[in-house]
């Protein structure tokens, strides 16, 4: 029966402290840029690319996004369908944790795969466990690195790790070291003949989700793991052993990067502590252009028009000033003076 082996450290404690502060400021901050449209989409496109990068996927980052909008991109088939298909899983991830699904199912890591590897695998090997042994090699050096278990092993496998994930006590472990348990697990075990690392990032998005860290999908962990792939198996690797202490606190310092990288973001935006109590307590959604019109403020201390064309050259001064005045109306900034000499300055 699977039971994972680990020690909390203190570098695993001080990596949950720092996520668990910058969740706090992020949940508890006056101003929020408009993630829903372009943070998010943001986000996808790094975890797109990076998810599947990591793996060899030769697109770069702009053609990635090219892709994800729709354009023509000269690329291998196989590179453009699965950045494709990963945008695909962070979909339906969001549509399980918004369902707030209270069990992981074999019948949901089964279809993981299936969207991950649509048209990039043989219809009969997606969705299908492996029936072959597979091996995991250097890529530089050609060396074995590890040996997954026997395909006769998979589906007893994978039927404790599916009853590991949803059993009580699992429950109890904390999100960030469950999620990162879990990755590491599934990794070893290998259940799939290809996309078993887009499979294993995807569950651990959505282990993380339906543990609570569900911040409109900010974050995009894959990026963390492909700027230093080396490393990224090097920890999975040495988990193998048995202990995952080391891995968790790799696990658990990635996760705390991508939210602090966050935090001071919204930190930037948020400077005057007072601010939340001025706008009656509730968080204030702000376009991209807006953040860029409060950043200029608390930068020089005040705005006028004749900025608008140094702050955006390529956008109308009409465009600007609707822009600046819906922040007056969410009381954000004031306006002094009536002419266009008038400036505007935080409230």
């Amino acid at each position: 029966m699977f039971n994972p082996t680990f020690t909390i450290t203190n570098q695993i404690l001080n990596n949950i402290s720092r996520i668990e502060a910058a969740e706090e400021v992020i949940r508890n901050a006056p101003l929020l840029p408009y993630w829903e449209k372009q943070f998010k989409e943001d986000a996808i496109i790094r975890a797109a690319h990076h998810g599947t990068h990591i793996e060899g996927n030769q697109l770069q980052m702009q053609e990635a996004k090219d892709v994800l909008l729709g354009k023509q991109v000269v690329a291998r088939p196989r590179d453009i369908q699965e950045v494709i298909n990963y945008r695909k899983v962070i979909e339906f991830i969001d549509e399980e944790a918004n369902r707030k699904i209270d069990k992981v199912t074999e019948q949901l890591i089964l279809k993981l795969h299936r969207i991950v590897t649509e048209k990039v695998l043989n219809a009969d090997l997606s969705g299908q466990y492996r029936l072959k042994q597979v091996i995991i090699r250097n890529s530089a050096t050609g060396e074995i690195t590890f040996r997954p278990p026997t395909p006769l092993e998979v589906p007893f496998l994978m039927k404790e790790f599916i009853y590991w994930l949803n059993k009580p006590e699992s429950n109890q472990i904390h999100p960030i070291l469950k999620a990162g348990i879990a990755h590491h697990e599934f990794v070893r075990i290998h259940p799939f003949i290809d996309g078993n690392g887009r499979v294993a990032r995807g569950l651990t998005t959505l282990l993380l989700l339906l543990g609570g860290y569900d911040i409109r999908r900010f974050f995009s962990l894959e990026e963390y793991y492909d700027r230093d792939a080396v490393s990224y198996y090097e920890h999975l690797q040495k988990a193998s052993a048995g202990d995952m202490s080391s891995w968790l606190e790799y696990f658990s310092f990635g996760a705390s990067v991508e939210l602090t990288k966050i935090k001071e973001k919204i930190q930037k935006l948020s400077k005057d502590l007072k601010l939340k109590e001025k706008i009656g307590g509730q968080q204030i959604f702000l376009t991209e252009r807006q953040i860029k019109l409060i950043e200029y403020i608390q930068e020089v201390g005040y705005l006028q028009n004749r900025a608008f064309k140094t702050i955006f050259p390529d956008i109308s001064e009409d465009s600007v000033l609707r822009d600046v005045q819906d922040l007056v109306k969410k009381n954000l900034i004031t306006k002094i003076g009536s002419t266009k000499s008038a400036r505007y300055v935080s409230v």
